[in-house]
């Protein structure tokens, strides 16, 4: 730990680890949320897939990502 860090009041470290960790909830809910959709996704069948002008093949593919594996307009 350096000497700047520990000269910071105890209150002062508090709230940057609160404000680090502030967005958590956020992201588990946002991973949760696209898992789901994926699952979803996969569970489609053919008509359905045509419908939104995605083939089997590209279903399975999005459901098999790993669920942290998000494109970067998904994750806002």
């Amino acid at each position: 730990m350096s000497a700047h860090r520990l000269a910071l009041p105890l209150s002062l470290r508090l709230r940057r680890t609160g404000s680090a960790l502030a967005g958590l909830p956020a992201s588990i809910l946002a991973i949760t949320a696209l898992s789901r959709s994926r699952r979803g996704l996969a569970r489609l069948d053919d008509h359905l897939l045509r419908d939104i002008g995605v083939t089997r093949a590209e279903a399975m593919a999005e459901a098999d990502c790993a669920t942290w594996n998000a494109p970067p307009h998904w994750r806002g």
